[in-house]
């Protein structure tokens, strides 16, 4: 089960040929930038925040006012003028575990990201015009989760191999007098679906692309590092309701270095109702978003029965013939929450924040079956500090009951005393310190619970993993 999991994780990530072409010069601003800042998204009109430059500050010539440290460059207004827009931000960070997971340590992270969008209305005088958007990264260092803790729920949003490469590349197209739009391209479905702005600020990567999809699709699904091709309807009746669909190539691993924009390996399709509640400035009430959704995944193969890999030890004898059986395809049902609860006076978006999301998929075939992870933010907790945010969060992934009772057989039958799996819980903490627009520091403090849900240790199977404590400093630049 440990090799298992192990290489679930590994192929999730898996890179390929690094890319290094027109873009690499760019940097991207992915799902990672999205989980290390938060969204300012206030209705569902919106793309997810991370796919958003910032804008230049009014008072460039002030370095420590600015939104971006190279916004007063003047190429960049040129640029703008023009419909061209170029974003980078560079993150690193540091993590290590005093104690628990499979063994302890500290490593650094890196990641370079960069986007290119285009207007094209400005830029070719198109009066129909859409959105052209390209982006790329470089990621560097060693993945404390992967090789330290071995748990589900990665305590860095942007841990993945080394690597440079091509992320996302399409062309958004308005319809219906801007009431509806047409995505097409290779894409991230975690850029869109399942985001909730408040869990953004939070560095382990559950907050981002949720532990299920990421660990029981095929190499995590279309999620930061992996986008893959396909095409997006986006319909908004109201200015309250937004309405989204999208297929997806069911296994984004065999992009390679991002641009063979392979077709042929099953579909991954994802639908998802946002609902959004006091969203203009001059609302009355608080703003809120309320999403609901769903994914399948046919895949080119079937999904494996749990019963198989039910833990590290196969179930001897002819039964274990009987308890095996696949499964054409896999789904799953979610929902998201995400509602301001006290915004200080005089002020758009300081004061007390919560999220929580849900999501479960079928026993037989998943390892794991129930995800939910919940938490809130404080914007401008201290006093003269408005800009910085505080966090608690938590996220919870239960293994399947088929894979918990097998558990059970097999330890039973290997003699090994281990206890059946169950969940794997991690809590965090964080606080954004806001040096200026355009710089941060995140310290930032994780505990898992029983790692991979009491996975057996591989340096000693006789135990499981230990519970892991992981201490972290982040900063990020945008250039």
């Amino acid at each position: 089960m440990a090799i298992r999991s192990f290489d679930l994780r590994l192929s999730r990530f898996s890179l390929g040929t690094p890319f290094i072409g027109a873009l690499a010069g760019l940097a991207v601003a992915s799902h990672a930038l999205a989980q290390s800042t938060p969204a300012a998204q206030t209705s569902p009109d919106q793309p997810a925040a991370e796919n958003q430059p910032q804008p230049a500050a009014s008072n460039a010539d002030d370095i420590w006012h600015r939104s971006q440290l190279f916004s007063d460059f003047p190429f960049r207004k040129q640029l703008a003028d023009k419909g061209v827009t170029l974003y980078m931000q560079e993150t690193s960070e540091v993590l290590g575990n005093p104690t628990g997971g499979i063994k302890q340590g500290a490593t650094y992270e890196g990641a370079l990201f960069g986007l290119l969008t285009v207007d094209t209305s400005k830029l070719f005088g198109w009066q129909q015009g859409g959105t052209f958007s390209a982006s790329s990264y470089e990621i560097r260092g060693r993945g404390l989760g992967t090789f330290n803790l071995d748990d589900w729920s990665l305590p860095s949003s942007i841990e993945a191999p080394p690597a440079v490469k091509l992320f996302e590349l399409w062309y958004e197209q308005p319809i219906l007098d801007g009431k509806a739009s047409v995505r097409l391209g290779q894409m991230a479905a975690d850029q869109e679906f399942i985001v909730s702005k408040y869990a953004q600020l939070f560095l382990n990567s559950a907050f981002g692309w949720p532990t299920l999809p990421g660990i029981v699709l095929p190499s995590g699904g279309p999620a930061y590092p992996l986008g893959t091709p396909g095409v997006r309807l986006k319909v908004q009746p109201t200015d309250s309701l937004a309405l989204l669909a999208a297929v997806f190539n069911g296994d984004p691993n065999d992009n390679g270095s991002g641009t063979s924009f392979t077709l042929d390996k099953g579909v991954f399709a994802i639908a998802e109702a946002q609902y959004a509640i006091n969203g203009g400035d001059n609302a009355p009430g608080l703003p809120g978003t309320y999403h609901l959704g769903g994914w399948y995944n046919s895949n080119e193969f079937d999904f494996d029965d749990e019963r198989r890999f039910g833990g590290p030890f196969t179930l001897p004898g002819p039964e274990n013939e009987v308890l095996t059986e696949a499964h054409r395809g896999d789904f799953s049902i979610y929902g998201v929450a995400e509602q301001m609860l006290y915004r200080v006076a005089g002020t758009k978006d300081q004061g007390l924040g919560v999220f929580t999301r849900i999501m479960g998929a079928p026993d037989d075939r998943n390892i794991i079956s129930f995800y939910l992870d919940a938490g809130f933010n404080y914007k401008g907790l201290i006093p003269n500090r408005p800009d910085d945010i505080a966090g608690l969060s938590v996220a919870y992934a239960k293994a399947s009951s088929v894979v918990s009772n097998l558990t059970s057989q097999a330890a039973m039958t290997s003699g090994y005393p281990l206890p059946p799996r169950d969940a794997e819980t991690t809590i965090e903490a964080t606080y954004q310190y806001q040096v200026t627009p355009w710089w941060y520091f995140q310290p930032d403090f994780q505990y898992v619970f029983h790692p991979q849900a009491l996975i057996p240790n591989p340096y000693n199977p006789t135990q499981p993993v230990p519970d892991a404590a992981i201490f972290a400093l982040r900063t990020a630049i945008r250039f």
